[in-house]
């Protein structure tokens, strides 16, 4: 049976705050006719994640789905996936699917207590609804169908002391956005259709939401939040009347996420998206108390279905210090193997009970190699840092301009005669790497 824990203290405010910041421009606030994603997946700053791509797929009539903690009914055909994941669950921090769909969560905490049962974690939700969704609208109805029928909960973080929290989730496909945001049960969503949105670790939704949980009002009247009285404000009423720390400073970053996409309003492009989600000064590429920006990922998805939509990741901790990869679904897509962690099977900590007692290498070799070269160049001092961000750099032009080549209409070229994209781009990235850091750091620990 699992029972529930005061929301004021799961996580203890000794424990470092779980971060992430969320982004979505649709035109006019776009430059061009694309909707743009963004995500910054902040997390323990030693926990890897890999890029995991997984093609559709058909199942049997009766067949289960192993998540990270609990089993769920499959459906009869999943889409093709990109995710990025903390390389010890099952599901994704963000990600996209064949049909143009992106999705990206955050941990809430609300008045609504968390459980210390198993159950789907909000990184499971998105991964299930990328696999089931062919639209925006659709992964929300996925989202909270399961959310009804099987919860949220079990820890996300890989540790003995467990770090559990609700999910808020920003969707989008190439025509419009989504915001759903959690108290347990409970869920609030808002539709975006035009401009920009941003998402940091608190309850954002006001009056009037798009659609609502049915008891979402009785329930907070039964547990008296709210009076009944005058608009029912969904964030005002089931956010903790008591900030922690944590969420005082989600507050601020949300606010600067609001102003940088407001300063660039109607010329957000690529580039500012790569900006934002590279902005110390905000704290939405943090790296501070035993957290750190662990991924990162942009998407663009034109609003013509004649243009493919890309995905660009870095795979590795710290924007400002990664490059932007990117990646297109086709028949030639494959996973690549530098940017997948090593698998342990049933010797896996989190496959055992206790879970978590004891702790495995999960770095994959571009994770290794990136992390190399920035220890041999802090050695280095100052100068090699520099040289090395201006490599990176250079590099990300490149995949850069790829991009742009494949979203012209009037260059019908492929600037990689059909290869895998992504997979070039990660070997680039090694070759850049290994010839830095392979003397002195290809073993380094995290």
């Amino acid at each position: 049976m699992s029972s529930s824990v005061p929301p004021s203290s799961v996580p203890p405010s000794s424990v470092p705050p779980s971060s992430c910041d969320c982004f979505v421009s649709l035109p006019p606030a776009s430059l061009a006719s694309v909707v743009l994603f963004g995500k910054n997946s902040d997390r323990p700053r030693d926990e890897v994640q890999e890029i995991v791509f997984r093609p559709a797929g058909s199942h049997p009539p009766g067949s289960k789905l192993k998540c990270t903690y609990i089993e769920v009914e499959q459906v009869a055909e999943t889409l093709a996936v990109l995710l990025s994941r903390p390389a010890w669950l099952w599901g994704a921090e963000m990600g996209a699917n064949e049909k143009g769909v992106c999705i990206g969560n955050e941990a809430v905490w609300t008045k609504e207590p968390v459980t210390e049962g198993e159950a789907l974690l909000g990184m499971d939700l998105v991964r299930l609804a990328l696999e089931r969704a062919p639209s925006a609208q659709q992964a929300v109805q996925v989202i909270t169908d399961l959310l009804g029928r099987y919860g949220q909960g079990g820890s996300c973080r890989e540790d003995p002391e467990p770090l559990i929290y609700h999910n808020t989730f920003l969707l989008c496909d190439r025509s419009e956005a989504y915001v759903l945001e959690t108290a347990g049960p409970y869920w609030a969503a808002e539709r975006i259709v035009e401009g920009a949105r941003n998402l940091s670790n608190q309850l954002s939704i006001s009056v009037c939401p798009w659609r609502e949980h049915p008891q979402l009002r009785s329930h907070a009247l039964q547990q008296g939040w709210w009076d009944g009285q005058g608009d029912f404000n969904f964030s005002a009423v089931y956010s903790l009347e008591k900030q922690p720390v944590r969420m005082e400073a989600a507050k601020l970053r949300y606010g600067a996420g609001q102003e940088l996409l407001r300063m660039q309003a109607g010329h957000i492009t690529v580039k500012s998206m790569l900006n934002i989600l590279r902005d110390k000064k905000s704290g939405i590429c943090m790296d501070s108390g035993g957290f750190r920006t662990t991924a990162s990922m942009v998407s663009v998805l034109p609003r013509s279905p004649d243009v493919p939509c890309i995905h660009l990741l870095t795979a590795t901790p710290d924007p400002s210090r990664s490059v932007y990869k990117p990646f297109i679904f086709g028949p030639h897509v494959t996973q690549v193997p530098w940017v997948l962690s090593p698998s342990f099977g049933e010797h896996d900590p989190t496959q055992q009970i206790p879970r978590f007692q004891t702790q495995v290498d999960r770095r994959h070799d571009l994770y290794r190699q990136h992390q190399g070269a920035l220890e041999a160049c802090k050695a280095n001092k100052q100068e090699a840092e520099e040289t090395l961000r201006k490599k990176q750099l250079k590099l990300e032009d490149e995949n850069l301009h790829w991009v742009d080549t494949i979203l012209d209409p009037s260059d019908s070229a492929d600037p990689v005669g059909g290869s895998d994209m992504f997979l070039i781009c990660v070997e680039k990235e090694l070759e850049l790497y290994k010839g830095i850091g392979e003397k002195q750091c290809t073993h380094t620990e995290v």
